[in-house]
């Protein structure tokens, strides 16, 4: 099998970086220097001076991003600090400028201290079109994300929102393989983070309104100790809001235990938590999306051979791989385009339609298009733009 990881430490040190900064203008003449920098910059100066709005359709600003992360959860990695989160950072910019034209830059800072995070992106907030925030563990990321909603420009903490985004348009489509109507549905999600919550919200169309997302009958959110429910001692608040929307018979117990009768399983958190006796104990042709990395909650082989219908991972080895990828180039394309403030639901349910409806035919083995796919990045653009005014 392919060593990706060393392969992956050599061409960072040959190459020392995975991006750089490519020049739009030439500067060949005195001419080109004079209207580059000085004096002629003076008068774009001026112009921005009067009016700040005018910065976006003058400068880089209209099509830049930072991407923000303090090193807290990167990965499969943990809380690794600022330093050795730069890789995933880069790979993360590269990845926008690949598939949305997009300049980002990595931006990883040296705290994790929640108010010095919303005060360095809101310094450095003006020359940027949109924040990215990234890695960043919960609860934390979503008062950081919250927190800076009134900036002007989209702010979106991709590790919730995307990852929600790119699954719910993976179920929409397994449902359609197997028969299941979505609001007929009651998924366990394992992982109760980031992603496992901004999942559940998505699912039970928290935010949205009601003819803009159909939501799932049944969610119920496990974390390491189980089933959460009322009944669990010093739950979070963050866990204490997740049961407005979730769980709504109050089932207590283990993962295996709530498992039973579900119709799909979401895994974001660790891999070989569950086995071929819990996919026997599901409903009838289960949905296995198991998207912890390297290692899923279940292997996809084990997942067939107990009876799983469909099943997709996070890894790119496996058919039906869940990456963020499909959305979040496309998202701020669209985000940016639009000149939007922010990231609103109807946006958010616009990328799900139009990722989902990217794959004509679903098949259990085509769920989601291929991460590669060209394509996909602009027609997800398409439709959040035109979401942007709803």
């Amino acid at each position: 099998m392919t060593d990706f990881f060393e392969r992956s430490l050599i061409i960072h040190e040959q190459l020392r970086g995975k991006i750089g900064i490519h020049n739009r203008m030439p500067v060949s003449s005195r001419d080109d220097l004079s209207i580059a920098y000085t004096p002629g910059v003076a008068r774009p100066c001026e112009v921005i001076a009067e009016d700040a709005s005018r910065a976006k359709n003058l400068t880089i600003k209209s099509n830049s991003l930072a991407v923000v992360s303090d090193g807290s959860a990167v990965l499969g990695l943990g809380n690794i600090g600022p330093h050795a989160a730069i890789p995933v950072m880069e790979g993360k910019a590269l990845l926008f400028k690949e598939f949305a034209n997009i300049d980002a830059w990595p931006i990883c800072l040296d705290t994790q201290d929640e108010s010095e995070i919303i005060e360095t992106v809101r310094r450095i907030a003006p020359v940027f079109g949109g924040v990215n925030l990234e890695d960043i563990s919960a609860p934390r990321c979503f008062i950081i994300e919250a927190a800076l909603q009134d900036l002007g420009i989209p702010v979106f903490h991709d590790d919730q929102h995307g990852t929600a985004i790119v699954l719910l348009a993976a179920l929409t489509n397994a449902a359609k393989v197997v028969g299941h109507e979505l609001a007929e549905m009651k998924v366990v999600i394992n992982g109760a983070g980031a992603a496992g919550t901004a999942i559940a919200k998505l699912l039970r169309c928290v935010g949205h309104s009601p003819d803009s997302c159909v939501a799932v009958k049944e969610v119920i959110v496990c974390d390491s100790k189980g089933a959460i429910h009322s009944g669990r001692d010093n739950l979070t608040p963050e866990k204490q809001e997740l049961l407005k929307y979730s769980n709504p018979q109050n089932q207590v117990g283990s993962l295996s235990d709530v498992l039973k009768g579900a119709d799909a399983f979401i895994g974001v958190s660790k891999g070989n938590l569950i086995d071929g006796d819990d996919i026997r104990a599901m409903g009838e042709s289960p949905i296995i999306l198991a998207m912890a990395n390297p290692i899923p909650e279940i292997m996809p082989d084990v997942a067939k051979a107990a009876g799983a219908a469909v099943v997709g991972t996070g890894r790119s080895d496996f058919p039906n791989q869940v990456n963020n990828v499909l959305a979040f180039p496309g998202i701020f394309r669209g985000a940016l385009d639009a000149n939007a403030a922010r990231i609103t639901e109807p946006m958010k349910m616009a990328a799900v339609r139009a990722l989902a409806q990217c794959v004509d035919h679903p098949t259990a083995d085509l769920i989601l298009p291929d991460p590669l796919d060209r394509t996909v990045a602009a027609r997800v653009a398409a439709a959040v733009c035109s979401a942007s005014n709803q």
